[in-house]
């Protein structure tokens, strides 16, 4: 709402400046929900976000479903008719004409009349020759005279409407003048056309133009750009209508076409034409062979070439619904072309789509850097939220878990006792002792009305002495292996990983973990990085080398309880040789299985609990995890990947409360 202040009133109406200020913020809960949920499932990022825009939401239409209408349109557009229909026409008034020429000369006994018939018996056998060869005959019968005047006035019509739509319409029972201003239209669409390109043309020439030829184009195009982009599509459309008819239809309706031309005085400006389009839109398909109507009524030359500029226009926009294409961006949909196809709302459906896609942008819940798509720190946060809860739906459904906590946790136990504040100490405050000493330090400073008051100075803080308390150092080790997608666990494992971080970092700050992927070789993970992993198309399974990063993740945090956690579905079919270079064989190398053990000796050495979550029950794999947790004295679990949170979560908790298994 604007408000205007008439005198000394005011008066208030509709807000017209921008977007409306008042409005709620776009609602996109569901959109960051449905995103986490491919995500946790084993989806990347950009993955998630381009199945949500093919999906649709909130009532609108997805691209898949705009996309299948616009397929249903183009069914249809193929139903449109054939494309010979000006060379039918034309052959129609021909036999027309000369059947009415010969009825004519049949009764004359007279000689020149058998020279006419045996004039017309050697006309040339194509319908563009006979054309021309009729060109300058007298005609005796006047129904003859009028059928080929009509062949000449159809043929102007149609040629024209093939270059410039609606052209037959405005150009029927057309008078010499009217030609002329066809003549002219054409010359100044030339040097308007050089001109632009160039990079000479004006804002000022192309008004002049338009206001001088704006009858020949409808369509009311608003710059130089709009009249070129509109020109050259239709001319580009004419060639690949060309190119659909047969090599004896096409060199007819050409020679048609090209004395048409010649004889409006035309050819050269038209044949210019066409090269100045080129040359302005050279992406376009020129003389491509694409989709052609191929229905039972016949086309004119300027309805087949609509009806080609249609087919190329659904095509495309077809194409640009698919996202399907390198770079693709949901700005490439053209809105004029879904407007035309599927009507008004089809754009709001699209507006929505980029709107959900630009506000999961601008309130942070996804990244763009160097056109590379990320979830924010913040969207992760949710993700591993949501994670986290559906673990703990599982395991409050079997009475077993950790639940909410009403406070934040602390760095220790409260000891009872407090001490003088300093600076870095981030121990809660003591207020009732903080008061005390400000109350005490200004007892004897009266104001001059002779009321008191406390001021809390630097001095006077005091803070809660707490005893450390011991925390946990868990590495979670996740294989990335390509078996993991195949087998169907990548998506279990990943939404694991995500919901253990979040359990960690947000309800027992006093611990750390870190997660750890590994294939070929292993890599530390972050958060957000994990969310827009997907599984190594690499192969191998690398433990040797994720409990290695595990150790040295453990080394930096010395006093706590220290817990490895180990995800995987294939025995170590990988290692990293002396030089650290990863060398890969199936079935496994009894170097690998060897250098993979004493990992686990030296992890067990640091005091580690080593757990293991087996998710193939193949027997190789459970005799081998089984060796190394008895060596690291740890413990082996096999669960169904749908509950594998559930039981990583649970060992955890078990793990962290001091409850280790021997």
């Amino acid at each position: 709402m604007s408000r205007s202040r008439p005198g000394r009133g005011y008066r208030y109406g509709r807000w017209r400046g921008g977007p409306d200020p008042l409005a709620p913020p776009y609602d996109l809960g569901s959109a960051v929900d449905e995103i986490g949920d491919s995500v946790l499932g084993g989806s990347g990022v950009r993955e998630a976000l381009r199945e949500l825009l093919r999906r649709g939401m909130d009532g609108r239409r997805g691209l898949d479903e705009l996309r299948r209408s616009v397929r249903d349109r183009l069914r249809q557009a193929r139903q449109a008719g054939r494309m010979d229909g000006t060379l039918q026409e034309v052959r129609e008034l021909l036999d027309r004409a000369l059947q009415a020429e010969r009825r004519e000369l049949f009764p004359d006994p007279d000689d020149a009349a058998r020279l006419a018939e045996a004039e017309l018996d050697a006309l040339p056998h194509d319908t563009a020759g006979a054309v021309r060869a009729l060109k300058d005959y007298p005609f005796r019968s006047g129904e003859a005279q009028q059928a080929y005047d009509q062949i000449q006035d159809l043929l102007r019509r149609e040629v024209l409407d093939s270059s410039f739509a609606n052209m037959k319409q405005a150009l029927q029972n057309a008078t010499e003048g009217d030609m002329q201003a066809v003549k002219d239209m054409v010359a100044d669409l030339s040097q308007l056309l050089d001109a632009h390109n160039r990079g000479e043309d004006t804002d000022e020439q192309f008004r002049e133009f338009m206001e001088k030829h704006g009858q020949f184009f409808p369509d009311d195009p608003q710059s130089v750009d709009e009249l070129v982009d509109s020109l050259a599509r239709r001319a580009a459309a004419q060639e690949r209508m060309m190119a659909g008819l047969s090599p004896e239809q096409r060199a007819e309706l050409a020679d048609l076409m090209a004395q048409t031309m010649s004889d409006m005085g035309l050819a050269s400006e038209m044949a210019h034409l066409q090269d100045a389009l080129r040359q302005a839109r050279p992406d376009l398909p020129w003389g491509q062979r694409g989709q052609v109507p191929d229905g039972e009524q016949s086309l004119g030359l300027g309805d087949a070439t609509s009806a080609v500029a249609e087919l190329a226009d659904l095509e495309a926009l077809s194409n640009q619904l698919s996202q399907g294409y390198a770079g693709a961006s949901l700005a490439d949909v053209d809105q004029e072309l879904l407007e035309q196809a599927l009507g008004r709302e089809a754009v709001d459906d699209l507006a929505a789509l980029r709107q959900m896609e630009r506000e999961l942008e601008r309130q942070g819940y996804l990244n763009r850097s160097d056109g590379k798509l990320e979830l924010s720190p913040k969207a992760v946060r949710r993700l591993g939220a949501t994670a986290l809860r559906r673990v703990f739906a599982e395991l409050d459904a079997t009475g077993r878990g950790e639940h909410d906590v009403a406070d934040a946790g602390s760095a220790g136990e409260l000891t009872g006792s407090s001490r003088e504040w300093h600076f870095g100490d981030e121990q809660p405050l003591d207020v009732v002792r903080t008061v005390r000493n400000a109350v005490l330090r200004t007892a004897g400073e009266p104001r001059a009305d002779g009321t008191r008051t406390v001021r809390i100075a630097v001095e006077d803080f005091e803070v809660v002495e707490t005893e450390r308390r011991t925390g946990a150092a868990v590495a979670l080790l996740v294989d990335l292996s390509y078996s993991m997608a195949l087998r169907g666990t990548w998506g279990a494992a990943k939404s694991t990983a995500m919901a253990l971080h979040s359990l960690v970092t947000t309800r027992f700050p006093q611990d750390a973990i870190q997660i750890i992927g590994f294939s070929s070789t292993a890599q530390v993970l972050r958060p957000e990085t994990l969310a827009e992993l997907s599984v190594d198309t690499l192969q191998g399974t690398n433990l040797q080398h994720g409990l290695m990063l595990a150790r040295r993740f453990l080394a930096h945090h010395r006093d706590a309880e220290p817990v490895v956690l180990v995800v995987t579905d294939g025995e170590p079919t990988a290692h990293l040789e002396d030089d650290g270079t990863p060398y890969f064989c199936w079935p496994p190398m009894p170097e690998t299985i060897a250098k993979t053990v004493a990992e686990v000796e030296r992890v067990a050495r640091s005091g580690a609990t080593l757990n293991v979550f087996a998710l193939d029950p193949e027997p190789g794999l459970v005799q081998f995890v089984h060796d190394i947790t008895a060596r690291a004295g740890g413990r082996v679990f096999t669960p169904d990947s749908e509950r594998l949170g559930e039981y990583v979560v649970a060992d955890y908790l078990r793990t962290r409360r001091g409850r280790r298994a021997r």
